[in-house]
C-alpha cells in the first residue's frame, strides 16, 4: 500500500514528492510503515492519512479513542492475528463483523478474518496508533520478562507439594484451559521460547512435561540443549496456548495432533515470516509438544554450498540432468535430505520444465513448482499422488518418502517411462539402499536400469571461526579415524575452544557430509545378480566413490568440523 498512500497524498497536495521521497528513504533505513515515517518527520497528521484513506476508498473513518467494544466481538480474533494484520473487531450485526483497520485495502486480511470467523467483513479506517492502542486496551499488553519471572515462582508457590497432586488428579474444564492460555503471563511465555528459538538458531522447540517438571528444549545445530523448565502449575495452560496458536482441539488430549503456526516477527528492522509445523502427542504426564521451525532463510537453495565434494557434485549434477531415471537421497531424519532435493528442483526448474512434488509435509513453497500436500486421512498418499501426478504430463516428479512397495513400484515404472524421479529413503549409506529396494519386492532388473545415482548423507557441526584453534593429537588417534599414514604427517584438525558467538560450544552451523554412488554398467551387472551392499561398496570405492567417513575426514583436514563430529557420525 506504501506506493499507492504516498501517490493519493501527492495528489490531494498534502505532501510533495520530495517529502515522499524523503520518508520512503527513512523508511528503508528504519522500517515500519509509511505512514508512520511521513508522521515521525512531521509532514503530515494522523487525522489527515485516516481521512485521505476514508475519502479514497469510501470506507467510513472512526475515533477507537471513545468506542468500547463488547468482549464477545473482541474473542471473535485472536490477539496474534489482530497485531499481524493491525485490525480490531467492533461490532457484529447478524453474520456482518465490522472492523477497524489502517489499510482498507488488504484484502488478504479480510479474507482471512472471513475464514476464521465465518462472518462477511465490513471495514473502517482508524489510525495506526489508535489501533495499537486498542490492541493494548481489549487484549491487554505481555508483561516484561522480570514481571513474567516474577509472576512464574508466584504460580509455582513457595514448596510445591499441593502442586504435584493438583498437576496429577485436576482435570480442567475447556473454558478454563482457554482462559488460562490467554492469559498474559502465558502468552509472554509462549511468545518469549518462540522467538529465543528464532536468535539462537534453533530447528526445533520441545516442550516435555514429567512428573515434577516441564521442560523446554531447543535442538541447535543438531544437538538438544535445555532452556528453560516452567512451574508444573503452567503446564496446561502452555500447551493450550501452543494448540490454540496452531489452530488444534484443546479439547483432545488422547490422541496425536498436527498444526501449524504462521507468525510475523521483527529482527533487525526487518519482518520475517516464520513457519512452525507443531505435533502433539499424549505421554504420561500431558501431551508432549514438538515445533519445527521452517525459516525460508535458512534453506540454502545454492548445491556448491551444501558442502558435496567438487567430484561428489559433479556427478550429482549429471545425474540429475538427465532426461529420466531416478536420483535417490538417503539419510536419517534430519539429515538435510529435504534441503538437498530442494537444491535439486531449484537448479531444474526452468520455465519449460513441468515440476511435480508430493510431500509430507510442503515445508517451503517454491515459486513455479507444483507441490502436493499429502493427506493420508482421505487417500491421498504418495502412491496415489504418483499415479496422478503421471497424468499431469510431468517432466521431473518429487516424491518426499518411498515407504512402500506400491510407491517404489510406481517411482521405478515413471522413471523408466521418461521422467526424471526424485526420491529420499531411510538408509544407512548409498549402497544399502539397493537392498532395501529389493527388499520391498523391486526386482533386480528394475532397480538395476532406473536408478541413476545414490546420495547418502549426514550433517555435521561446524567448527565456530571466532574460537577456532589447532589441536595436536597423536597419530594413533588420526589413524583409528580413518587417515592413511601418508596424510598423517601434512594432516592439521582443529577445534573450537568456545566463546560467547557459539554459547561456549565450540561449534556454530553445519555442513554436509556426501557419499555419492553413481550406477554405471559395472554396478548394474552386480545388482543383476545379486551382490551384497558390501560388495557394491568395495565396487564403488574402488570406482572413486568418496563415502560419508572420507567426506567427514576431508572437511576435518580443512578445517571445517572436528574429528569428535565425524567419529560421531560416520562409521569405517
Amino acid at each position: 500500500m506504501s506506493s499507492r498512500l504516498g501517490e493519493i497524498l501527492i495528489k490531494e497536495s498534502l505532501i510533495t514528492s520530495d517529502q515522499l521521497q524523503k520518508a520512503l528513504d527513512h523508511q528503508k533505513a528504519s522500517g515500519g510503515r509509511l505512514g508512520t515515517c511521513l508522521m515521525k518527520l512531521g509532514y503530515i497528521s494522523e487525522d489527515e492519512i485516516t481521512g485521505v484513506l476514508s475519502r479514497q476508498y469510501g470506507v467510513p473513518s472512526i475515533n477507537l479513542k471513545y468506542y468500547e467494544v463488547d468482549a464477545t466481538v473482541i474473542k471473535l480474533i485472536p490477539q496474534d492475528t489482530a497485531i499481524r494484520y493491525q485490525i480490531v473487531p467492533l461490532s457484529r450485526v447478524g453474520s456482518t463483523l465490522t472492523i477497524a483497520m489502517t489499510d482498507p485495502t488488504n484484502v488478504f486480511a479480510m479474507d482471512d478474518i472471513k475464514f476464521m470467523t465465518g462472518f462477511n467483513v465490513e471495514p473502517v479506517v482508524a489510525s495506526e496508533t489508535a489501533i495499537a492502542e486498542a490492541i493494548t486496551k481489549f487484549y491487554g499488553t505481555a508483561q516484561s520478562e522480570e514481571e513474567l519471572s516474577k509472576v512464574m515462582k508466584d504460580l509455582a508457590g513457595d514448596d510445591g507439594g499441593d502442586l504435584e497432586m493438583a498437576a496429577e488428579e485436576q482435570e480442567m474444564n475447556l473454558a478454563e484451559l482457554e482462559r488460562a492460555a490467554e492469559e498474559a503471563p502465558i502468552i509472554k511465555l509462549v511468545n518469549l521460547f518462540l522467538t529465543d528459538a528464532v536468535k539462537r538458531g534453533a530447528s526445533d522447540i520441545h516442550v516435555e512435561p514429567y512428573e515434577k517438571e516441564i521442560r523446554v528444549r531447543f535442538r541447535i545445530d543438531g544437538v538438544l540443549q535445555t532452556v528453560m523448565n516452567p512451574p508444573m502449575k503452567l503446564r496446561d495452560a502452555i500447551i493450550s496456548r501452543v494448540k490454540i496458536m496452531a489452530k488444534l482441539d484443546i479439547s483432545e488430549k488422547r490422541l496425536p495432533q498436527d498444526g501449524r503456526i504462521m507468525i510475523k516477527y521483527r529482527k533487525e528492522g526487518r519482518i520475517k515470516d516464520l513457519d512452525f509445523r507443531v505435533s502433539t502427542i499424549p505421554t504420561l504426564y500431558g501431551e508432549k509438544i514438538v515445533m519445527r521451525l521452517l525459516d525460508k532463510e535458512n534453506l540454502r537453495l545454492d548445491m556448491t554450498k551444501l558442502g558435496f565434494e567438487q567430484e561428489s557434485l559433479t556427478k550429482f549434477e549429471k545425474a540429475i540432468l538427465r532426461p529420466y531415471g531416478m536420483v535417490l537421497v538417503t539419510g536419517p531424519t534430519g539429515s538435510g535430505k529435504t534441503n538437498t532435493l530442494y537444491s535439486s528442483i531449484a537448479r531444474l526448474n526452468t520455465p519449460d520444465t513441468n515440476i511435480m512434488t508430493a510431500e509430507d509435509p510442503v515445508e517451503f513453497q517454491l515459486a513455479g513448482v507444483n507441490q502436493v500436500q499429502m493427506k493420508d486421512q482421505i487417500g491421498l498418499n504418495f502412491a496415489a499422488a504418483l499415479r496422478a501426478f503421471l497424468r499431469q504430463d510431468p517432466n521431473i516428479i518429487l516424491v518426499g518418502e518411498i515407504r512402500d512397495f506400491e510407491t517404489a513400484e510406481i517411482a521405478v515404472k515413471a522413471s523408466l517411462t521418461g521422467h526424471l524421479v526424485l526420491s529420499t529413503l531411510h538408509t544407512n549409506d548409498a549402497p544399502s539402499t539397493i537392498s532395501r529396494l529389493m527388499n520391498m519386492g523391486i526386482e533386480p532388473f528394475l532397480v538395476a536400469t532406473s536408478v541413476n545415482l545414490i546420495c547418502a548423507q549426514r550433517l555435521v557441526r561446524k567448527i565456530c571461526v571466532n574460537c577456532k584453534e589447532p589441536l595436536e593429537l597423536p597419530e594413533q588417534a588420526l589413524l583409528d579415524a580413518g587417515y592413511t599414514p601418508e596424510e598423517i604427517p601434512t594432516t592439521q584438525v582443529s577445534v573450537g575452544k568456545g566463546c560467547g558467538t557459539c554459547n561456549k560450544t565450540g561449534y556454530k552451523g553445519r555442513v554436509g557430509l556426501y557419499e555419492v554412488m553413481e550406477i554405471n554398467d559395472e554396478l548394474r551387472e552386480l545388482i543383476l545378480v545379486g551382490a551384497s551392499a558390501l560388495e557394491l561398496k568395495k565396487k564403488a570405492v574402488e570406482q572413486g566413490m568418496i563415502g560419508l567417513r572420507r567426506s567427514g575426514l576431508i572437511k576435518a583436514a580443512l578445517g571445517m568440523t572436528t574429528i569428535e563430529e565425524v567419529v560421531r557420525e560416520t562409521v569405517l
